[in-house]
Formats: C-alpha cells, structure tokens, sequence
C-alpha cells in the first residue's frame, strides 16, 4: 500500500496523519450540524472536540515518552518520529484521555450529557472510518495472512518500519472492513438524529454498533500487540467491544424502563407524553385530561 502519501519537497505526508486529519476535520464540521439537531450550542460542541482530541494526542504522546525515557535519553531525536508510531494501546490511551477531557468540559460548561452524546455519535463514527482508511493505506493495525483474491500487500519498508506490517505477505484488509463498518454506522446515525424519542439513544446505539463492529473486525486482524485474555479467548480491543455493546445496551434498556414507567402512569408529571400511534385526537385528548385531575388530586390543598 501507500503508507507515505506524498511528498512536498524533502517534506513526507504520511497517509495515515493525513487521512486521520481528515477524519477530524470532517467529524468537526458534521459535529456543528449534529449540535443544531439536537438543540445544543455548536460552539461549545466545537470547543469541547477540540479539548478532548488535542488532550488525547498530547497526553498519549507524553505517556509514550515516559514509557520509553530511557531510549529518549539515548537518541534524543526519536522524538521526531512519535507521530509516526501507531499502536492499538497507544490508540487506546488518547482515546481514555479524550473521554476523560469531555467529561470534565461537558460538567464545567453544564452541557447536558446525553444530548451531547448524541451530537458526538454520527462524528465520531465517521472520524473511526476515516481513521481506518489511513491505517489501512499505512500499513497499521494489519490483517492476519490470508489468500483470498481481494488480499492486499505491502512492500514499502516504511509499513513496517512505522507500523510492522509483514512485507510481501498478502493479508486481510480488515482496516477497509471496519471502515465500511463505521461509514454505515455513522449514516444510520446521522438518519436516525432528527427522529429520536429520547435523548441518549442515539449514543447508546452508537456505542452499540461501534462495538459490535470492533469485536467481529478483530477476527480478521493480526494477533500481534493487541493482548491476550482469558488464555487467547478474546483479545483487549475485543474486551474493550463487549464494554462497549454492554453500556450501549444499558442506555436503551433505561429508555425503554423510563418508556415503560410513562405508559403505566399515563402521561409524565412535568412533560406530555409521546403520541401513541394508533389513537384519535379524542383519545389523546381523554388521555392528557386524566393526567391533569391526576396531578390536581396531587397537589396539596391550602385553603
């Protein structure tokens, strides 16, 4: 494949930091008309991504010094190559130190959290496929051996020396699966945006399909750096999946427990209840009546 890009001058564009700046980009633009959706401000949906993505590349690459401080020590100037090292843990560590960044710009700023959650799902799909599109022309996160006719090869030693893809050995390109597999996550999303019931659902179908996506991709995928549990049973990112689908999972089972609860009262004490589809303007009149005198019989009486 083609892990360096082009070339300006002595100047080397890397494929993979040029396809995830691009992820970015397109993630922020899309974030903006996501925030509008969901009756948020853009701005800070825009100012929030910002933190949360210049946290989880400086705090990774901090971290990545100090691990190996004493090769720094040695050859000061293989600093000069960190944005070249891509590795699933270090993914894995800017990914926990932009979440914690989020979290704590979403409370300072009183951002209501699943709202903004739902603005950030369909982006941050889309920055995923991307992403995977530059591992793939890099070489990075390289699919196990195989012979079937779409197999791809790589014989720049750039792939390997960057990334350690095998040279000349025809391999999966699971990066273009979970590219696919994210695009359409993101689009589905995206659709699904202006029409959902309750906030929430949106990134809880996002984390969903986000992990469902991981853990079956990961099959494809090299063994080599991404960890073993359970004697070889699942590997971390597949753990990491299961998380994944699980919260995601829990977040729509809450709506569905708060959907529950609405029906058997009625109607909700602060807020009319979605219109139930199979019934007349009357009996959606009979319906809101019944919870008025049901709130008025509430009320104490002071006279």
């Amino acid at each position: 494949m083609h892990p360096v890009l082009f070339h300006i001058g002595a100047i080397v564009i890397p494929a993979y930091g040029a396809m995830a700046a691009l992820g970015v980009l397109l993630a922020l633009m899309l974030a903006l008309r996501t925030a509008r959706v969901v009756g948020i401000d853009p701005n800070q949906v825009w100012n929030l991504s910002i933190v949360a993505l210049f946290t989880a590349l400086v705090g990774s690459r901090i971290l990545l010094v100090l691990v190996n401080w004493e090769m720094v020590r040695t050859h000061p100037l293989w600093v000069l190559s960190l944005a070249m090292i891509h590795h699933p843990a270090l993914a894995a560590v800017g990914a926990v130190f932009a979440l914690a960044a989020a979290i704590l710009y979403a409370l300072k700023h009183r951002l209501p959290p699943a709202a903004t959650a739902d603005a950030l799902a369909p982006p941050l799909a889309l920055g995923l496929a991307l992403e995977q599109v530059g591992a793939l022309l890099a070489g990075s996160s390289y699919g196990r051996e195989t012979s079937v006719p779409w197999a791809v090869l790589y014989a720049n030693p750039l792939a390997a020396r960057w990334s350690g893809a095998p040279l000349h050995v025809p391999v999966h390109p699971v990066q273009a699966y979970a590219a696919l597999a994210f695009l359409t996550l993101s689009i589905c999303l995206l659709l699904w945006l202006p029409n959902r019931k309750q906030q929430g659902d949106v990134a809880g179908m996002g984390l969903l399909g986000m992990g469902v996506a991981v853990y079956f991709t990961e099959f494809w995928r090299d063994p080599e750096g991404r960890g073993v549990l359970f004697n070889g049973f699942l590997n971390a990112p597949q753990a990491a999946a299961i998380a994944f689908v699980i919260i995601g999972a829990l977040a729509l089972l809450q709506r569905n427990r708060r959907e529950n609860s609405s029906a058997f009262d009625g109607v909700s004490d602060s807020e009319p209840a979605f219109p139930q589809p199979g019934l007349s303007q009357s009996d959606h009149a009979n319906l809101q009546r019944t919870a008025l005198q049901r709130n008025e019989s509430r009320e104490p009486n002071h006279g």
